[in-house]
């Protein structure tokens, strides 16, 4: 494993607070680098304040989050080029990604493709270390810098687990040789909704893997810690944080926040306090390490997962886990019902907010009762083609049912869905035919 490069203090690039950001990596003491979601980025079309930081030297790094390497399925080829684009028109160093599933079902499992429009944890097994660590080297393969993968936050357990996540991730970069960007907030989330210790995790995981170490605020509501991005962080983070200064100095910290960003002092404070606690970690990584050493990669000739033993086994666990969390379908056995409820939940009410993001003009034209409604819609009406079609597939519903609004609603939420459902060539599928006849019916209201 080559040396990793030392990016410093930085903060997660949103265009929200893009202006308080380029200042602050004017400052000294400010931000040395930035992180940007890899989807959000077009390389021919780099927002203008991205483009100054990097013509100013400063390291921008992509961080993925639509892979899915988690799941069954091998990695999207597409997907796997969008990436490696964004990292070379970034010139970054590294670029990011999850330990998770975000999609499951389809022709590995003869069942309906779903999409979860979130992260979902992969199950601590050999099978699943298996499909993973073969859909790493996929991932390496294809891209023009070296990958980091990050551990996520969980409400849920998987039924007979055989490791712990500081054995999982061990093992993953035994295997691989792959980077670790090491999320300490979610270190405390898993503390909270599944008991595990983070000091334990910290004990198991080669730390000499770090890339860089994200840091996260959050919030506990009923016993479950909601691991937001729209919140201060809290003590209980640093204090992960600090243990994990104190077994070795990461190369980076990041400053994550997605939403309800503050003014730009208070996201100073909080820069401020990550760095006091780095600078009081006195313990540094053990001497005598030789931090150019070649991590072990055992398993490197091993075999393809063959699709009718591991890949197959997981698809299918994954896809039951994710139909009874977006389409309704009965809780696989071993689950929590009450924690896959929360988690539904949760998945429900992000989509309602993406969707708002995404079309905008939904929740003004039906006011307070675009929430309650998309809500509803959800829970029987999973999503299969990202939060675009969704947003029109919703709309569709509205129509269809005539709920909620008045005429008047109606009338301007078709007009809207006319404008963005435009023609198309056509098709003797039975599905095409199905929605030309959908068409139809609405555009007769």
């Amino acid at each position: 494993m080559e040396q990793i490069a030392r990016l410093g203090t930085g903060i997660g690039w949103r265009p929200e607070i893009a202006d308080a950001v380029e200042r602050m990596t004017r400052a000294a003491g400010g931000v040395d680098w930035v992180e940007v979601v890899a989807e959000n980025v077009c390389p021919g079309h780099i927002p203008e304040p991205l483009l100054r930081l990097r013509e100013r030297g400063v390291t921008v790094v992509p961080h993925g989050v639509s892979l899915g390497l988690g799941g069954a399925d091998r990695p999207d080829e597409q997907r796997l080029r969008s990436l490696a684009e964004r990292a070379e028109a970034l010139g970054a160093p590294l670029v990011t990604e999850h330990i998770a599933f975000v999609r499951a079902g389809g022709a590995l499992t003869a069942s309906a493709r779903l999409e979860a429009g979130h992260l979902l944890p992969v199950p601590r097994t050999r099978d699943a270390l298996d499909v993973l660590c073969e859909h790493v080297r996929i991932a390496q393969d294809a891209l023009p810098v070296p990958l980091a993968l990050e551990n996520i936050a969980a409400l849920i357990n998987w039924p007979g687990e055989e490791m712990s996540e500081g054995q999982f991730l061990y093992d993953l970069v035994d295997r691989t040789g792959v980077r670790l960007l090491i999320d300490v907030a979610n270190l405390h989330t898993n503390h909270v909704n599944r008991g595990e210790d983070p000091a334990k995790a910290l004990d198991e995981l080669p730390v000499e893997a770090i890339a860089y170490v994200h840091v996260a605020g959050g919030f506990e509501r009923d016993g479950v810690w909601h691991d937001s991005h729209a919140h201060p962080v809290p003590r209980q983070v640093l204090d992960v944080l600090a243990d994990l200064a104190s077994r070795v100095t990461p190369p980076g910290v990041l400053l994550e926040r997605d939403e309800n960003f503050p003014e730009p002092a208070e996201l100073e404070r909080e820069l401020g306090a990550i760095r006091g606690v780095l600078e009081k970690a006195e313990v540094r990584a053990a001497e005598g390490r030789d931090a150019g050493e070649e991590t072990a990669v055992r398993d490197a000739e091993r075999a393809p997962v063959a699709e009718s033993a591991a890949r197959q086994r997981l698809g299918l666990a994954q896809a039951a886990l994710l139909s009874a969390l977006v389409a309704g379908t009965p809780v696989p056995e071993g689950f929590d019902r009450v924690r896959l409820g929360v988690q539904a939940r949760a998945l429900a009410a992000k989509r309602a907010d993406v969707v708002a993001k995404v079309a905008p003009e939904l929740p003004e034209i039906l006011g307070t009762a675009y929430r309650p409604a998309f809500v509803a819609y959800a829970q029987g009406n999973p999503m299969t083609d990202g939060y675009r079609r969704d947003a029109l597939s919703f709309a569709e519903h509205v129509l269809l049912t005539g709920r909620p609004g008045d005429a008047g609603t109606l009338r301007e939420l078709r007009r809207w869905w006319q404008e963005r459902s435009g023609p198309a060539p056509l098709s003797q599928r039975p599905t095409a035919r199905l929605a030309r006849a959908t068409r139809r019916v609405l555009l007769r209201r």
